[in-house]
């Protein structure tokens, strides 16, 4: 059983990334899954989950207007589309599961994978 965030690397302010949640051994689609990143020094902070059942999406402030979720179930994947990224958001971005999460607040999420650290410098 293994999750894993990709897509990471070194991207200008106001660029785009796209970052993919990978799942080995278990299938995502039976699980909401989050998305949150973690600054240096700060806590984990929530970006946007997408529901187990409906596919219903939630994003907060700081991701509302820029970052699309999505999944495609049959390569047992989560994505987060990250639009206009800013300088002060250089962080370790990780995705989560959990079967009961309807937001993306971290104490809710039962299973982490690896990050992806995503640089944000011109």
């Amino acid at each position: 059983v293994q999750l894993q965030a990709f897509g990471g690397g070194l991207v200008q302010p106001g660029g785009s990334l796209r970052l993919s949640c990978d799942a080995s051994g278990f299938t995502l689609d039976y699980l909401s899954i989050g998305w949150f990143r973690q600054a240096p020094g700060k806590e984990r902070e929530g970006l946007s989950l997408i529901t187990k059942n409906s596919g219903g999406t939630y994003y907060t402030e700081s991701a509302k207007g820029r970052f699309t979720i999505s999944r495609d179930g049959a390569k047992n994947t989560v994505y987060l589309q990250m639009r206009n990224l800013k300088a002060e958001v250089t962080a370790i971005y990780y995705c989560g599961t959990s079967n009961t999460a309807v937001l993306p607040i971290a104490e809710g999420f039962d299973y982490w994978g690896k990050g992806t650290l995503v640089t944000v410098s011109s």
